[in-house]
């Protein structure tokens, strides 16, 4: 008998399988014999998938499986995994029909070394810091003096009475606005973020404390929240972060403004005593009135070196020789207005003479009342030319007068001079037995000093 008709026989006895029929099967019997499964291998090939699920293959030296971790499991999982990694993958085997593969459904994962939660945390520090959340030149300073600090924590906590008791110490002025959350346990990132968005959108807050007493690393865990990251960033008042003590440093801290190793820290960071601003602005008085005295002596120091010089004398000279310049134009204007006066008189008593014989009195009355009305007007525009004139040499003279030497002589001060003619501005610049000449309001005198 022929091997094909023993193929032949064999079909018609047993009917055959098709391969979804075999690889349903083949699944059937991997997953109930591998519920359970710990893998140990490196990450390669991963791929994150837009509806959340992710796809890998672990691999050691001899051997690969592919891997597949779904939305509703790795949302559990803390950390992304990378290329290369090493972890420790825990799920059960299944066989993906539409290749014919078994492949292991990741439930759990465990990096190897460094624990889930630290990875995570590096990981986020990494894509934040990439994002430019933790750039130095985006801090922003605090306020000077600020009226109202938000304040971002627990309500029973320490940390709040820490915070009232070193306000109310340093400047009982400030106003405190309290945001009541959690600050540890489900849910308490989530809080936090909420509470800076709600302090922000009060514009009454000049800066914002974020904190709490202290803790383990997973007592301050939503510290290290991207949400909470997020929030401090977009703030638009300046964030103080008070979370736990020195050693503890969160990722809140790196991305607040300014970090504080505990709530009374920062309490004290954001509120200037109130008597160590008295001190500066006595200070800053002080500092004032000595740059006043300086200014003065320097202004007297000047006038002193005018006075000496011969500057004052031309201006008196000067105002001398003005003041008889306008005398002259004066005399020269009242000789000129006399003339024209008289010169008017005599033409009217000549025409006075001439009309005599005709019967023009009425028009010569009426002439000469025109004639005083006029003579008048000359006489009052020169006297107003006059007194004008006479003002603004006066005004001038006044002027002048008060920047000469003259005038600070008249008033009780004297100019002391050696035997050469130079101004002594110190006694050290004369000695015993020198004769000096002293000036004064009227008048010169001679002396000796003793």
């Amino acid at each position: 008998m022929s091997q094909l008709t023993f193929l032949e026989q064999l079909i018609g006895q047993r009917r055959p399988m098709s391969v979804s029929e075999l690889t349903a099967r083949l699944r059937t019997v991997i997953e109930r014999q591998f519920v359970d499964v710990y893998l140990e291998g490196e990450i390669s090939n991963f791929r994150r998938h837009t509806s959340g699920h992710w796809y890998f293959s672990l691999k050691d030296d001899a051997a690969s499986i592919r891997c597949a971790s779904f939305r509703m499991q790795n949302r559990m999982i803390r950390f992304i995994p990378e290329d290369g990694l090493h972890v420790i993958a825990r799920g059960r085997l299944s066989v993906y029909d539409a290749r014919g593969e078994y492949q292991l459904l990741v439930d759990h994962m465990e990096p190897m070394g460094a624990g889930a939660q630290q990875l995570a945390l590096e990981q986020l520090k990494k894509r934040l810091s990439a994002d430019g959340l933790f750039a130095l030149e985006r801090k922003r300073l605090l306020p000077r003096l600020p009226r109202t600090i938000g304040v971002v924590t627990s309500p029973t906590g320490a940390a709040i009475r820490d915070i009232l008791r070193v306000l109310e110490r340093r400047n009982d002025a400030v106003s405190v606005l309290i945001a009541p959350v959690r600050v540890q346990g489900e849910g308490a990132a989530s809080d936090v973020a909420r509470a800076i968005k709600l302090l922000n959108s009060r514009s009454e807050v000049d800066a914002i404390i974020v904190g709490r007493g202290g803790g383990s690393n997973e007592d301050l865990s939503c510290f290290n929240e991207e949400v909470v990251a997020r929030a401090i960033y977009k703030s638009t008042a300046p964030v103080i972060s008070a979370v736990g003590h020195e050693s503890d440093v969160t990722i809140a801290d790196l991305v607040a403004d300014l970090r504080a190793s505990t709530p009374s820290a920062a309490a004290e960071m954001v509120a200037a005593a109130r008597d160590e601003m008295c001190a500066r602005v006595a200070a800053l008085a002080d500092d004032m009135k000595q740059a006043l005295r300086y200014r003065l002596l320097s202004y007297r120091g000047d006038l002193s070196r005018l006075e000496s010089g011969r500057t004052f004398d031309q201006v008196a000279s000067r105002i001398r020789s003005f003041a008889q310049r306008v005398d002259d134009a004066a005399y020269t204007m009242e000789s000129a207005l006399g003339a024209a006066v008289k010169a008017r008189r005599s033409r009217h008593g000549a025409l006075a003479l001439r009309l005599s014989d005709l019967d023009l009195r009425r028009r010569v009355v009426e002439r000469r009342s025109k004639l005083g009305e006029l003579t008048a007007r000359i006489q009052t525009t020169a006297r107003l030319a006059l007194d004008s004139a006479s003002e603004r040499v006066a005004l001038a003279a006044g002027k002048l007068d008060s920047l000469s030497p003259l005038g600070v002589l008249a008033r009780g001060y004297a100019i002391a001079f050696d035997s050469d003619g130079r101004v002594i501005k110190r006694a050290s610049d004369v000695n015993s037995g020198d004769k000096l000449r002293v000036r004064v309001s009227e008048g010169e005198m001679e002396c000796v000093k003793k």
